[in-house]
């Protein structure tokens, strides 16, 4: 478990995990009136939340599965990353792929963060990589069975 600086200017709990083995907390839109998205439109729902992540770790924004599957609400950017040197409020991009209207209101929970480690690399270029059974197959590249 590791220790994450959180400032929570919006009115509501801080994200927390809904069960024992739970990857991503819910975010929830912390908006001073509902916002309507209409088919197709994108927004940015601020959340209230700031964070300082550590170095090596990531914050990943995805979308909730139940928004997409009964509204067709998902995160544009998918994951969206939140990088450890970010000092902004916590945004969530959402659009509306369904044919309906759709109502953000406070509080509603729009999003999850789930806190990764990564690394950053050091490029080595080459002439040349090494083989495998895969190579240059890509989509599809295993057919149909």
């Amino acid at each position: 478990m590791i220790q994450i600086k959180v400032i929570n200017k919006s009115h509501h709990p801080l994200p927390q995990y809904a069960t024992a083995l739970s990857a991503g907390m819910d975010l929830r839109a912390n908006i001073p009136e509902p916002v309507t998205l209409k088919p197709m439109e994108r927004r940015l729902i601020p959340t209230g939340l700031f964070i300082a992540l550590p170095p090596g770790f990531e914050a990943q924004i995805r979308p909730r599965s139940g928004l997409a599957l009964k509204h067709g609400i998902t995160v544009l950017n998918t994951p969206g990353t939140i990088d450890a040197d970010y000092r902004g409020e916590v945004m969530v991009l959402l659009v509306n792929f369904s044919a309906e209207d759709f109502v953000v209101a406070d509080g509603e929970r729009i999003a999850q963060m789930v806190i990764a480690r990564h690394e950053q690399v050091e490029w080595e270029e080459t002439d040349q990589l090494d083989e495998t059974v895969r190579g240059a197959g890509g989509y599809g590249h295993t057919g149909v069975k």
